[in-house]
């Protein structure tokens, strides 16, 4: 692994690279777009801080849509990514821990998403996060999180994995440890007939746990949806959309 992988996490060049392919789903146009839709009514012509901004699949149409963005990401890799597409340039990025990182000014809507806060893996990084995020708001701003629910239930009697793609070349599974809420996605690859492997933390996180943080940070749940189409967040419900407010007054 080259200094750049070690400097930005498990998310370097490597990983920056094929970035956008490996979630092609989530760039499609209606993803994208119901997405931007909330987060443009939130910002409310005010300015938006994206969380992990990453390659700027949120960012760069938020930004054209007249949103000032700024993006806070650790990245380096995925920043210059973004930096190459179309409108790249015109998104302020700091590099840095988004848990602790602080830039100037305040904003109407900060979000985290595509299960980034899972990306921090401790119960006092993703509080540390919820109270970064308050303390960019605007009084009447919003923190909004896109997460998945813990898929448990998944999990046949007796074991703590849980497979999520399979193929002749590739396949990927996120392992459970229930005791401590760690959890990990892997991925084993053949590549010109060699095997690769490559595994990422992450901390699960329930509802109720995310509405304590906001809590503790001084916010209040507004708004909790099954995604951006804004269907009510159900038992069945495999993610959600939560937005929590910084009171006004």
């Amino acid at each position: 692994m080259d200094d750049v992988e070690d400097e930005d996490g498990y998310f370097g060049e490597r990983v920056a690279a094929k970035y956008d392919a490996e979630s092609a789903v989530r760039f499609e146009p209606g993803v994208v777009g119901a997405t931007v839709d909330v987060l443009e009514a939130l910002a409310g012509g005010g300015r938006a801080l994206e969380l992990g901004v990453g390659t700027g699949r949120i960012a760069l149409p938020l930004a054209r849509r007249g949103v000032a963005v700024h993006g806070i990401d650790m990245s380096r890799a995925m920043v210059a990514r973004m930096r190459a597409k179309p409108g790249g340039d015109g998104v302020g990025v700091t590099i840095g821990d988004f848990a602790t990182t602080r830039v100037d000014g305040t904003f109407s809507v900060a979000y985290l998403l595509f299960n980034t806060i899972m990306n921090l893996t401790t119960q006092a990084a993703q509080v540390a996060c919820f109270r970064n995020a308050a303390d960019h708001l605007a009084p009447g701003g919003c923190f909004v999180v896109e997460v998945g629910v813990p898929a448990l239930r998944k999990l046949p009697a007796g074991q703590d994995v849980v497979p999520f793609h399979v193929s002749p070349t590739r396949w990927a599974f996120d392992k459970y440890d229930v005791a401590t809420q760690k959890m990990s996605s892997n991925y084993v690859e053949v590549v010109d007939g060699r095997g690769q492997y490559r595994s990422i933390p992450f901390r699960y996180v329930w509802p109720s746990e995310l509405d304590l943080m906001a809590q503790l940070a001084g916010l209040r749940l507004r708004e909790r949806w099954d995604g951006w189409t804004r269907d009510p967040f159900t038992n069945d419900s495999g993610q959600h959309v939560s937005v929590w407010e910084k009171p006004a007054g």
